[in-house]
């Protein structure tokens, strides 16, 4: 049993593996909007938080097409390094670009949940790294896939999460100059409605 360390943004870092307008069309545990929402919101609130962020592809120009669009616009000016190994982790410059962020925590998000997400994570935790899955910003392709990648990560040490309580678990504190820049990252339209609300109050 490990002791609770938290992530932050000295020690974290964000691995987003296929994304694909290919892989994009199989999913079936969650809709394509909300998948892509989940996904762009969190790339732009790791990237407001300053985490590296490494992002990848397999067989891009053959079988799975690029990267969706929106998540393309959300990271300028990031490398898309595109594999053909199944395992993202098996590709020497994917292993080095995660090698040099220097992070002992990494965040992965991929499609699909239990190969493109789960196969690097748990190698990762091989090499004595520590892992977590960002289930809601990961999609697969049918119930019973999600729930044995979910079981097979657990038992592998994987931590399974949502991508909005990564965030703002590496956040911390709502007093920090990015917090508003997290928040609109996370896309939390309520939260929003409820800080206009407080701010209206302050102002009488």
């Amino acid at each position: 049993m490990h002791t609770y360390e938290p992530l932050t943004a000295d020690n974290a870092a964000l691995i987003l593996v296929d994304h694909q307008v290919g892989l994009m069309t199989g999913v079936r545990d969650y809709s394509t909007g909300e998948l892509k929402h989940n996904v762009v919101a969190l790339a732009k609130a790791a990237k407001a938080l300053g985490l590296p962020i490494v992002v990848t592809t397999t067989a891009r120009d053959s079988l799975w097409g690029p990267t969706f669009p929106e998540l393309v616009d959300a990271l300028p000016g990031v490398e898309i390094i595109d594999r053909s190994s199944v395992n993202a982790y098996d590709d020497e410059r994917v292993a080095a670009a995660i090698q040099a962020t220097g992070r002992k925590k990494l965040i992965f998000a991929g499609i699909s949940l239990e190969v493109c997400a789960a196969f690097p994570a748990m190698t990762a935790v091989a090499r004595g790294l520590d892992a977590y899955v960002a289930v809601d910003a990961s999609g697969t392709f049918s119930d019973t896939k999600r729930q044995a990648g979910l079981l097979r990560m657990q038992q592998a040490g994987v931590v399974v999460s949502d991508y909005g309580t990564l965030m703002v678990e590496i956040l911390k504190d709502n007093g920090h100059p990015q917090s508003g820049a997290v928040y609109a990252a996370l896309d939390m339209p309520w939260a929003t409605l409820v800080g206009q609300i407080a701010s209206a109050y302050a102002a009488k």
